[in-house]
């Protein structure tokens, strides 16, 4: 079994607005660059590779966490494609959409926006990925999206995503999960706190 952590982006200004980024590549606000910045790495990740989504957010917060001026990257960890409702708040498409939406979302895995990819493709995309790096061996951290780590725990745990996720995923925390080559995966250790590790060692002494 390899070891893989996921890390969600810090905020962006997209985020405190409450709007759908997907594939939007919306940099990390001021808050979220200065809250990244108070991150540390918790010990339970000392030693990992890092990797990040290629989008500016992601990379942002890997670069902050990890030290390394730049992470490699894997288009397979990006957000979904939210299609045309990328930039809408979701409360508004809601009112203007109804029970068509409503119906949608219903759908679990297999809710579709217009132009957009389902969770499930998520899932099966961050599936592929997770077994390539199960089978180099390398335990990793990665720093993506919310909807990447709600497509693992999806693949860990089978949620459906037809009703509301059984755990809470903290934002500010590490999700750390065991993947096998053959497509395993399961979860170790949700919501370890970046927080708490500033308690252990200065922020600014940054994993490897």
């Amino acid at each position: 079994m390899t070891a893989i952590a996921l890390i969600r982006h810090a905020p962006t200004a997209w985020n405190d607005e409450g709007r759908i980024q997907g594939h939007s590549d919306i940099p990390l606000s001021p808050r979220g660059r200065a809250l990244a910045d108070e991150w540390a790495v918790p010990p339970e990740l000392d030693g990992f590779a890092w990797v990040a989504s290629p989008l500016a957010r992601t990379r942002e917060t890997a670069a902050l966490l990890s030290g390394a001026s730049e992470c490699p990257t894997d288009p397979r960890l990006m957000e979904a494609d939210w299609g045309d409702w990328e930039g809408r708040v979701l409360a508004e498409l809601r009112a203007e959409l109804g029970e068509v939406l409503a119906r949608n979302e219903a759908r679990g895995l297999d809710l579709q926006p217009p132009g957009g990819e389902r969770p499930r493709d998520v899932r099966d995309r961050f599936a592929q990925w997770a077994a390539e790096t199960a089978a180099a061996g390398t335990s990793t951290v990665a720093v993506a999206h919310n909807g990447v780590i709600r497509a693992a725990y999806s693949l860990a745990t089978g949620w459906d995503m037809k009703d509301d996720m059984p755990d809470t995923l903290r934002w500010g925390a590490a999700h750390l999960f065991e993947a096998e080559a053959s497509g395993a995966f399961a979860v170790v250790q949700l919501n370890i706190p970046l927080d708490a590790a500033i308690g252990e060692r200065s922020p600014k002494a940054r994993a490897p």
